[in-house]
């Protein structure tokens, strides 16, 4: 419907974008997603799955209903008005199902890693609301009060003459694992990652209430961010909008220093 939010719909293996968002890799995926209300993706490795059409779902991959999961994502498709509908007090969150297994698989003891880094398990939101574009012109999810609270945050910079962007918002359990196996593949060992990366299930990513933070002709995700305009009138003003940086210098989790990072705390 005209002028409501938009949100992304999600399920454990499967999200449900808006139609409109997303870009066709191919001629045929092309037409159906220019009239899909909603795309259902892949979130393992973003493959479109199906097309979400006026006259009913179009599969855009062989053999559809064999997907995992697909019987969830079809189910949140009913539900979607109901469920994603910005402005209730509480966002339900996905169940913290699979993670054991697959941090057994990179050689992680979820237990040790814990104790070790202080850091728990982040289970993701069942929707998030759409926050504009990245600076590469991606979709931005957030939490509905991280979107909006990042809305008031960069409108409040921009009337002080600072330019702030976003690199990267929501990321799913899946996609922090693939960080993992490129990295991997790669030849760093998952101990050199963990020095960088939180492991798959540990990200504030996953909650949709953390944002990495740009200025405009700086790179993403740099030490080197500390010396703008932008790190410095985040520092005086951010918590007045409910930001803090999450990893200072020497922070007791052993998470390198990311003055890029910052996490909406409601």
């Amino acid at each position: 419907m005209r002028g409501q939010p938009q949100v992304l719909v999600n399920t454990p293996e499967i999200e449900l974008w808006p139609g409109g968002l997303l870009r066709a890799h191919g001629n045929r995926d092309a037409r159906a997603i220019a009239r899909a209300r909603h795309v259902l993706r892949r979130k393992r490795d973003g493959r479109y799955l199906a097309a979400d059409l006026p006259e009913g779902l179009l599969p855009l991959v062989p053999h559809v209903m064999r997907e995992p999961g697909i019987k969830d994502a079809l189910g949140a498709l009913d539900l979607q008005p109901a469920r994603a509908r910005p402005g209730i007090d509480v966002v339900p969150t996905l169940p913290l199902h699979r993670l054991e297994a697959r941090l057994e698989q990179l050689g992680i003891d979820s237990d040790a890693y814990a104790r070790r880094t202080g850091l728990t398990l982040v289970a993701e939101p069942a929707w998030l609301s759409f926050a504009g574009f990245d600076r590469f012109r991606r979709p931005l999810w957030l939490h509905v009060d991280a979107a909006r609270a990042w809305s008031n945050l960069r409108d409040a910079a921009l009337r002080d003459g600072i330019v702030l962007e976003s690199i990267s918002g929501y990321r799913s359990h899946d996609y922090q694992l693939g960080i993992f196996e490129r990295k991997r593949a790669r030849g760093q060992d998952v101990e050199q990652i963990l020095t960088v990366n939180a492991a798959p299930g540990y990200s504030e990513h996953h909650a949709g209430l953390a944002l990495d933070i740009g200025a405009p002709g700086e790179p993403p995700a740099e030490e080197s961010f500390e010396g703008t305009a932008a790190f410095e009138w985040l520092e005086r003003h951010a918590g007045e909008h409910g930001f803090a940086m999450s990893y200072p210098r020497d922070n007791p989790h052993g998470i390198v220093y990311e003055p890029w990072h910052w996490r909406f705390s409601r």
